[in-house]
């Protein structure tokens, strides 16, 4: 599908959920949030040219790990749990998991299990969710959070 290919090809999704969501909860349409990783050069520099603003919260995924209601809370924005997997890691390569197929319960387990899996930064702005370090990502998520 469409987000798959977005996802392999240009490594992150934007999704914007409607209002007329089952999910209603007013608190993830107003949340300002980045999960990353502190030890990630390439997660710090993304801070640095996002200049976040003070009401945003910043997660190092490394010493708080991710919940399961943030993680469904991620998977609500993004449409699904691999729209939020990192094939990218060295654990995913390490664990040949390209040669298995993974469900989206699978996909919940392995970022749940290890941060490794998450694809990073995740920027949650209101009710937009920026997946991932391209370029096409960082200038989207800077044109939202400027507005």
């Amino acid at each position: 599908d469409k987000y798959t290919f977005l996802w392999k090809h240009f490594f992150y999704i934007v999704v914007k959920f409607s209002r007329s969501s089952s999910m209603g909860n007013d608190k993830i349409k107003q949340m300002k949030k980045v999960y990353y990783l502190k030890t990630c050069s390439t997660c710090i520099r993304i801070l640095k040219e996002l200049n976040l603003p003070s009401n945003y919260i910043l997660q190092d995924i490394k010493t708080e790990a991710i919940t399961v209601k943030q993680l469904e809370d991620m998977k609500t924005l993004a449409g699904s749990y691999e729209a939020l997997f990192s094939k990218r890691s060295n654990l995913y390569k390490e664990m040949d998991l390209k040669n298995q197929e993974l469900t989206e319960r699978d996909y919940k387990h392995y970022i749940l299990e290890h941060y490794t899996f998450l694809s990073r930064p995740v920027i949650i702005s209101d009710d937009a969710i920026f997946i991932g370090n391209s370029k096409n990502v960082v200038e989207a998520a800077k044109k939202k959070i400027n507005n």
